[in-house]
């Protein structure tokens, strides 16, 4: 391994009220490198004890955090947002070395950067609050006005650590809330880094509050928080579920979902071949295909069909596997042996099934939760490597005739996150993606982010959107003032007024 972190001085406590403590239990977890599987640091966890105190520190803060200019909140977005800047060697080098994600070919091409302008994105949007004004019957002024929506709970995943960090704490924080962030107790360093950094930066206490532990011992007790606002989850649809009712059966809190997809990717004949195949590598395998996003189920029309496994095949064969580290590896380990050994059974049960295996599907290496990258192909509709959301290096490739077949075939999904089109005519491909249901929708490109369009899913995706302005309203509510205007005329003479042009009509 290549890092130079000191390790001793990573922050391994609970952030609370600007304050790094120890949890109430005292209980940590090791925190461990998915490329050995060696343990980095243990982690303290946090508990219900914790959470309270959270709590009690961000609805204290946010009577006034709610308050602050938002030229004031931007600054100091702007600020953090400098400070991951001048310390981005070694966020990066903390993001790979507890995700596995490969230094040069992910984190700092994807990651790090996607998150900075993430922070200043939403920076821009902190002193611009709108409302409507609202024509109503009558002699009445009528006005529709925003608000923070007060505490919010935030759960990460670990799969994109850094990123998701930025995509809760940018709106939430530009908008006037506060924040209780539990990063997934698999992948807590750089989310603990960035609170180092946002206390450096000056964020006010309690604004910003960190808390890793495991979802039944912090996640549950964030969704059903009598006193927590809104909770934003993005995960699996299991535990999206799960927090969702748990968010009802309390006090109603509002809630937004970042949820599993199983992306249809279609590759039509008239694509750019070349463009198309580096595309549906690129949208599946990017991240060890740990993307809720991945192009996991791959329609190639059948008179390209084995043109297509060939050229897919010989690309994946070529990509380099191994120490993330190393300035030309693409692919990684993935993030926690439980993913991995979930994966190694959806390879096993697409054999079962009857699907083909064109390449990989083993274990690589002696250490580490590394997996060959995997090619299915002639698989159905009905395999389970097909229907399922695998999480992995793993693309499955099935047949199809003609427009009206793969568009139904792709919308028989239960989810409905992600779709890509490669199709050089963009009047059939702009049809198709009308007909496609699913929340982005990539035309002749794929994984392509930025922090202006919205991100969410149709379905079992998820609820609400993240990112752009769609994003703001999942912090914000919205208040109807309506005001009588006669009033006006008891208290304004408008007989005893001045003549047009006051002082200056007599002079």
């Amino acid at each position: 391994m290549q890092t130079k972190l000191d390790i001793s001085k990573l922050p391994t406590k609970i952030l609370i009220n600007n304050q790094w403590m120890n949890s109430a239990s005292g209980k940590t977890a090791p925190v461990l490198n998915p490329a050995t599987g060696e343990k980095i640091v243990d982690v303290q966890v946090a508990g219900k004890e914790d959470v309270d105190k959270a709590v009690d520190a961000a609805r204290k803060a946010f009577g006034t955090w709610s308050k602050t200019n938002g030229r004031e909140r931007a600054r100091l977005m702007n600020k953090l947002a400098d400070l991951m800047e001048a310390n981005q060697d070694e966020l990066a080098q903390l993001e790979t070395l507890n995700s596995g994600k490969p230094l040069k070919t992910h984190v700092m091409f994807a990651d790090l950067p996607q998150a900075i302008a993430t922070y200043r994105y939403f920076a821009g949007w902190a002193d611009k609050p709108y409302g409507q004004l609202v024509p109503v019957a009558g002699n009445h002024l009528a006005f529709i006005k925003s608000e923070p929506v007060g505490v919010c709970g935030q759960i990460i995943p670990w799969n994109w650590p850094m990123l998701m960090q930025a995509w809760k704490f940018g709106p939430a924080l530009a908008t006037g809330c506060t924040v209780i962030l539990k990063p997934s107790q698999f992948t807590p360093l750089t989310a603990l880094r960035i609170g180092q950094l946002a206390i450096e930066a000056g964020f006010p206490p309690g604004v910003i509050n960190i808390l890793p532990g495991y979802g039944s011992d912090v996640g549950d007790v964030i969704a059903r928080h009598p006193l927590i606002d809104k909770v934003a989850f993005t995960g699996s649809t299991a535990v999206g579920k799960m927090i969702e009712k748990a968010c009802a059966e309390s006090n109603l809190k509002r809630v937004s979902l970042e949820l599993g997809g199983k992306g249809p990717h279609i590759i039509f004949a008239d694509s750019d071949f070349e463009l198309a195949v580096k595309n549906a590598v690129h949208g599946l395998f990017f991240n060890m295909g740990q993307n809720c996003s991945a192009g996991s189920r791959v329609f190639v029309e059948e008179s390209i069909y084995d043109k297509f496994l060939e050229r897919a095949v010989d690309m994946v064969k070529k990509r380099k596997i191994g120490d993330p580290f190393k300035e030309d590896t693409e692919q990684g380990p993935q993030t926690t042996k439980k993913q991995f050994e979930k994966i190694m059974e959806y390879i096993a049960k697409g054999k079962e099934e009857g699907a083909k295996l064109l390449v990989g599907g083993k274990r690589w290496g002696d250490k580490g939760f590394f997996i060959e990258p995997t090619i299915f192909a002639d698989a159905q509709d009905h395999m389970k490597i097909v229907t399922d959301e695998i999480f992995g290096p793993v693309m499955v490739v099935l047949k199809f005739k003609d427009t009206a077949e793969v568009i139904h075939r792709a919308n028989k999904s239960i989810y409905g996150l992600t779709a890509g089109i490669q199709c050089k005519d963009l009047t059939k491909a702009l049809a198709v993606a009308d007909h496609i249901k699913a929340g982005t929708v990539w035309i002749n490109t794929f994984n392509h982010f930025d922090p202006g369009m919205s991100f969410g899913g149709y379905k079992e995706s998820g609820v609400g959107r993240e990112l752009g302005p769609l994003g703001l309203n999942l912090y914000l509510e919205f208040k109807s003032v309506c005001i009588n205007m006669d009033l006006a005329k008891d208290t304004v003479n408008l007989e005893q007024q001045p003549p047009m042009g006051g002082a200056l009509a007599s002079e």
